[in-house]
């Protein structure tokens, strides 16, 4: 572990960090990494959001959208360049893992360009009784 990371604390995210925030997604976000948040967005995502903190700089950022109590869904997860491979990512998705069962959601999907990443996390292509999630895009329709 990097000395960068030394001392990466996961906590929950504050009204106050929503600016922050969003700037901290914004290069991720021009590379196409993850979809654009409006801060009305980001704001919905303030009850489940965790972001990871090391010498006050934020460097992750995950939140858990929660649909029903059948479905959440892992959004915006990101980690700074300089930081990744120390286990953040992971950390982050486990709160947000923590946060459905808590909240007695029954399933969290995650949509993702990393699927090795999610797959080392647990998640995995298939549910119980070979249920399989499938997504068309309207926008192009």
């Amino acid at each position: 572990m990097s000395e960068a990371t030394s001392s990466v604390t996961i906590r929950s995210v504050q009204s106050e960090d929503l600016p922050a925030i969003a700037t901290f997604i914004e290069p991720f976000v021009a590379i196409g990494k993850l979809l654009p948040r409006t801060a009305q967005e980001l704001e919905d995502l303030l009850p489940h959001g965790f972001i990871a903190e090391s010498d006050s700089r934020i460097v992750g950022f995950a939140a858990l959208e929660i649909y029903s109590p059948k479905m959440g869904e892992i959004r915006s997860l990101a980690v700074a360049p300089d930081v990744r491979g120390a286990g953040i990512g992971r950390q982050l998705v486990q709160r947000c893992v923590e946060r459905a069962c808590e909240r007695q959601v029954l399933e969290v999907m995650a949509i993702t360009s990393n699927e090795e990443f999610f797959k080392q996390c647990g998640f995995d292509f298939t549910l119980p009784g070979e249920r399989k999630a499938l997504f068309i895009q309207t926008r192009d329709l």
